[in-house]
């Protein structure tokens, strides 16, 4: 057989068709250039001016810089804090939480787009549980707002829980405050809806709301006191169809529950609303008590006494953070409670002895 195949007799299997002539297509040649990433320019005062002039693009900006781990960012980003820190406090501060599958995106999404359809600026901010991999958004709660996040009047920053105590990044506050500097005059603060995440997002928050469903085999299923005496109103949610008889009557009756528990603000008594984000119905009266709760609080003084004892909570957490950072980047004391933590197992020390050990020793 001949080395060239092109030689080899047609009709086997062997042999190979002539490909086709190579012909030019008319376009000129140009040279290929090497992709460089253009360099920006960085500065805060370009930042802060278009911050404070409601840029959505200088606002995600200034939260990426509070957010940001690298000790230069955070720098920057106090410095832009300090010069934005007399253009906050204008806006109502509002947390939503509930049981899981409540809807609470659902019914911020439907709610924030009434407050922007009446003028009003509207920020959430999402809570969403952390990746135990990459320590990112699971649910993207941005992804499920289309409606609201397509409106020009509304902003919506979703943050990983980022491991902390309560669901709620460390950081909220501080993206809180760069949202009242950008003019948002309501701040929707969505948690992750588990537990601790209430208590801490109620020491940020003008008005606690709390979602709750019905037709899950006990109505008050998963609503504990403890929960409801933070609330300031519990939406029962989904109030529709075959389901709005029902939820009616959870209604009452946590009313009923309410009106006997210790009141979470001062000077207001908690109530319960039927609402539904699919008919669209119970939004407009939730705004008029969150209204009617804010003249209330600011004719009684409480409104701006609570902000005051929020930001004082707010250092003492920082200054608690802060000394535990400080204990566990000390080589000396990591190693020393590595050694107690293995007496602690083999029994040798109770816990008690191996915690006066660490801050007592001899």
């Amino acid at each position: 057989m001949t080395s060239n195949h092109r030689d080899v007799d047609k009709d086997t299997s062997l042999h190979v068709m002539d490909g086709i002539q190579r012909s030019h297509d008319g376009l000129r040649r140009t040279k290929r250039r090497k992709f460089v990433k253009k360099q920006t320019d960085f500065s805060l005062d370009t930042i802060y001016e278009k911050l404070i002039q409601g840029s959505r693009i200088d606002l995600a900006k200034a939260i990426t810089l509070i957010e940001s781990l690298n000790a230069e960012d955070q720098q920057n980003a106090q410095q832009l804090l300090k010069k934005a820190l007399s253009h906050t406090g204008n806006s109502v501060r509002i947390g939503v939480s509930g049981v899981p599958g409540s809807g609470k995106s659902t019914f911020i999404e439907t709610f924030g787009h009434m407050l922007c359809e009446l003028g009003f600026k509207v920020a959430v901010l999402a809570i969403d549980p952390s990746s135990s991999v990459t320590g990112g958004s699971v649910l993207g709660d941005k992804t499920r707002m289309e409606q609201l996040s397509s409106h020009p009047n509304a902003f919506i920053r979703p943050s990983p829980t980022s491991g902390t105590l309560g669901g709620v990044h460390r950081k909220t506050r501080e993206t809180m405050l760069l949202c009242e500097a950008a003019a948002y005059d309501i701040i929707l603060i969505e948690t992750v809806g588990v537990g601790q995440s209430e208590t801490a997002v109620r020491n940020m928050v003008d008005f606690f709301i709390l979602l709750a469903l019905t037709g899950a085999g006990d109505d008050l299923q998963g609503m504990k006191k403890g929960i409801m005496e933070i609330t300031d109103l519990i939406i029962v949610h989904k109030a529709d169809g075959e389901n709005l008889r029902l939820a009616k009557r959870t209604v009452r009756k946590y009313k009923q529950i309410l009106h006997f528990l210790k009141p979470a603000t001062p000077g207001w008594e908690a109530t319960s609303l039927a609402v539904s984000s699919y008919q669209k119905t119970g939004h407009a009266e939730v705004w008029e008590l969150v209204q009617s709760f804010k003249d209330k609080m600011i004719a009684s003084d409480y409104w701006e006494e609570r902000r005051q004892s929020q930001t004082k909570n707010w250092f003492h957490d920082m200054i608690h953070d802060r000394l535990i950072e400080d204990f566990f980047s000390n080589q000396s004391k990591s190693e020393q409670v590595n050694v107690l933590e293995t007496n602690i197992l083999k029994g040798k020390v109770t816990i008690t002895e191996a915690i006066d050990q660490l801050f007592n020793p001899k």
